[in-house]
């Protein structure tokens, strides 16, 4: 059973930054980096949304909202993924969860909280 653990997020004044992390237990590197894994927010009353996503050989995709400003890395020999926020919008606010970025995924974590704020 693999558990997602995100954390790092927090309040932050507009044009700010803030970097997530997420953690995965439960499964070995190998099989972690396998996968394509995605940060995914959601704003109170919208669905969730994908953000950023990462194969297992670094190349990324940002949906138009985020472009330029976020930046999805991993570490897969530590089974994390990270998400650096930069030049961050009231719109960001929201939790923000990873998973794969598949149909299947694993089961959800708790999130991280941004809030952006002035």
């Amino acid at each position: 059973q693999v558990q997602l653990v995100e954390f790092g997020g927090g309040l932050v004044q507009p044009g700010g930054s803030l970097r997530l992390s997420c953690a995965a237990s439960g499964t070995s590197g190998s099989i972690f980096s396998m996968y394509v894994m995605g940060w995914y927010r959601q704003a109170p009353g919208k669905e969730r949304e994908l953000v950023a996503d990462i194969t297992s050989t670094g190349t990324t995709n940002y949906a138009d909202s985020v472009k330029g400003r976020f930046t999805i890395s991993r570490d897969n020999a530590k089974n994390t993924v990270y998400l650096q926020m930069n030049n961050a919008k009231p719109e960001d606010t929201a939790v923000y969860y990873c998973n794969k970025a598949a149909s299947i995924r694993w089961s959800w974590g708790q999130g991280t909280q941004v809030t952006v704020s002035s």
